[in-house]
């Protein structure tokens, strides 16, 4: 007997509003300077309804009529573009690596308009524990990060800040604002929400980095408009990201399959689990820098260092470099058999700044996908972008919800 097709669930109107609104104001993001009667055509919606979220958009302050009208092609008066308005709100970002934090201001379109690093206390920045004494513990990282955040806005008093985005390594559990495991940082169930809201008086978000800087290629890099992408972060910390069809995938309290113990064949560095070849354990910043710290090439635990000697002309640290970029273009392999993404967007350092890693990356993928893998679109600013785009994803997804009006 053939199966009848179950009846369409019908949207709440508060969910298609959502959605509307969405889709007008991506378009303008995507598309800025367009016309209203383009944005109807582009989102299927109705001019009335365009004309509605379009101007509540211009009177809260997010978008704005161009300068220069537009010429129509048929009888009548000139159409005005809108645009996004940059002149008067930002979002906030901290993003918390091992050493050090980011804080940035970033605009509507993912630009950063201001920057600050805070090195953390100690040599690493992992001291302290998860809500620890000491000038590397979490409260006194956040302190830190919520004094910086107030810095950057007293030297920009004409902007507004919408709120503030979070994002760090680790496990890190989106829905209650929670890093719920660092073990870099050794942070356990810290409340960054909860903690950074009362030091800012501000909105906060938080989510994982890699997550958030899928969410930042989608809206402002070139992995706009892909059906899906992995997004792979190679640091001290290394995971990655998936989305489809412009869904992040988060998985139970946002533990989204860690891939920090894949094996990587071959590798020989022994991995805090107990086993040898992990890929963090190969692949991380930390063992790049002991790698060249036993070479003499480095003394320190910077890996920029080490891209700053291949510049230089050592071609040890070139080859430590490369051989890093190859081994991440394999695991980028295993990751595209399994999940067959049409994009992948990977951030390590070495790619980012030399083309040498770039084609070791893509000759360890294999010819066939190597066309599919991409370095990230942020290169002189991936960690102040991932804070702040986890704040615009909210803002892009929900706009009346998050915007100046309810704050």
């Amino acid at each position: 007997m053939p199966r009848t097709a179950a009846p369409p669930v019908p949207v709440p109107s508060t969910a298609r509003r959502r959605t509307s609104a969405s889709v007008v104001l991506r378009s303008v993001l995507e598309h800025g300077p367009v016309a209203r009667s383009t944005i109807a055509r582009l989102t299927g919606l109705s001019p009335a309804s365009v004309t509605d979220y379009c101007s509540r958009f211009t009177e809260l302050g997010l978008i704005r009529e161009s300068e220069t009208p537009r010429r129509s092609q048929g009888v009548g008066r000139p159409h005005v573009p809108l645009d996004l308005d940059e002149s008067r709100f930002v979002v906030g970002g901290v993003h918390v690596a091992v050493p050090y934090t980011t804080v940035a201001l970033l605009d509507l379109r993912g630009r950063v308009v201001a920057v600050q690093e805070l090195r953390h206390a100690g040599t690493d920045g992992a001291g302290g524990g998860a809500r620890g004494g000491g000038g590397g513990g979490a409260d006194a990282i956040l302190a830190r990060a919520a004094d910086g955040l107030a810095a950057l806005l007293a030297r920009s008093p004409r902007l507004r800040c919408l709120g503030v985005g979070f994002a760090a390594g680790g496990w890190v559990d989106r829905d209650s604002g929670t890093v719920v495991e660092h073990p870099l940082l050794g942070w356990h169930e810290v409340p960054v929400r909860d903690v950074l809201g009362a030091r800012t008086g501000l909105p906060v978000h938080v989510d994982g980095h890699a997550r958030a800087l899928v969410n930042a290629e989608r809206l402002f890099g070139r992995a706009r408009g892909s059906r899906s992408v992995l997004h792979l972060f190679v640091g001290n910390v290394v995971d990655s990201a998936f989305a489809t069809n412009d869904e992040v995938h988060h998985g139970p309290r946002s533990q989204a399959g860690a891939i920090a113990h894949l094996p990587v064949p071959g590798g020989t560095e022994p991995c805090d689990c107990g086993r040898t070849g992990c890929l963090q354990a190969e692949l991380s910043e930390r063992t790049l820098c002991r790698r060249a710290r036993r070479a003499g090439i480095v003394e320190g635990v910077n890996p920029m260092h080490v891209v700053a000697a291949a510049a230089a002309g050592d071609p040890v640290a070139a080859r430590l470099l490369t051989e890093r970029a190859g081994a991440v273009g394999r695991a980028v392999r295993l990751l595209l058999d399994v999940l067959n993404p049409e994009t992948v967007v990977v951030t390590e350092l070495g790619i980012l700044h030399r083309e040498d890693c770039l084609r070791a990356l893509r000759e360890g993928v294999g010819d066939d996908r190597a066309a599919s893998v991409i370095p990230s679109s942020f290169p002189d600013s991936v960690l102040a972008v991932a804070g702040g785009s986890v704040a615009l994803d909210v803002l892009y997804r929900d706009p009346l919800a998050a915007s100046p009006e309810v704050i």
